[in-house]
């Protein structure tokens, strides 16, 4: 039985099929990166550090970095594959497809949030050889990645779309979701915080993903995991309405 692509499906297919190419530096790198971070951090405080009263410091670490790991995944490929698109100049093609806006927006987005939980779940999998973490609540753990994932798949969209080169997108990149993402309590739980530092993380929404993630592993979290996900909800709804706009409007790809 032959399956029927819509428009927007073949264009995922297409997307999924750019990153799975060339999977050793799409997944197997941030996998490796990511095990270096916990080889790193988990030896040094492991026996130093206990989070949330009684769990062990590798434990806390791993699902930070698992939630790390599928933001800046979903945030680089839907960034590098519209300005690598735009770059070799293949991107008329699609402009000449009657697909729509809605279309783009769901291609790219979804193809964001398949290799970010592919790059998850491989982190995932290679640190349990080091520690394995409680799972108390799976569904609130699905909930934040996939969220999170669209999140970072809309605003690396938002990046790609603004972007005329591989330079430009590197200000997203080394400026906003890098800074965002270290300070967000991968490393360590925010009420170890002084005041100052402890109220400008609760202004920052990655914050909010990765503690509502880490919820689901241990049922415990520095901020109600309700709160994580009205929060996470909200820029997700604002994030992909700027993306749909832009696509809807053509910014800086009909000229």
């Amino acid at each position: 039985m032959r399956l029927a692509y819509t428009g927007w499906h073949a264009l995922l297919a297409k997307e999924v099929l750019r990153f799975s190419k060339v999977g050793v530096q799409t997944v197997a790198a941030p996998v490796l990166s990511s095990v270096l971070y916990l080889m790193v951090f988990g030896h040094v405080l492991d026996k130093h550090v206990k989070v949330y009263g009684t769990v062990p410091y590798i434990a806390f670490l791993i699902p930070g970095l698992v939630m790390m790991s599928v933001l800046q995944n979903a945030f680089a490929n839907s960034s590098s594959s519209m300005v690598q698109s735009k770059m070799m100049g293949n991107l008329v093609f699609i402009l000449l497809t009657p697909l729509s806006h809605w279309g783009w927006f769901a291609a790219y987005v979804g193809a964001s949030v398949l290799r970010g939980l592919a790059v998850g779940a491989g982190v995932f999998i290679v640190t349990l050889l080091f520690a394995i973490p409680e799972v108390v609540a799976p569904l609130w753990i699905i909930v934040f990645a996939v969220l999170g994932a669209a999140m970072l798949g809309a605003l690396g969209l938002i990046a790609g779309l603004w972007s005329e080169k591989f330079d430009q997108m590197a200000v997203f990149q080394n400026f906003l979701i890098m800074p965002l993402t270290f300070l967000s309590g991968v490393f360590y739980s925010i009420n170890s915080l002084p005041p100052f530092w402890w109220h400008i993380s609760h202004l920052n929404p990655f914050f909010y993903m990765i503690d509502g993630f880490r919820y689901g592993f241990f049922g415990v979290s520095d901020v109600s995991p309700w709160l994580s996900l009205s929060i996470v909800g909200s820029a997700w709804l604002l994030v992909s309405a700027l993306a749909v706009y832009l696509l809807r409007i053509g910014y800086k790809i009909r000229n």
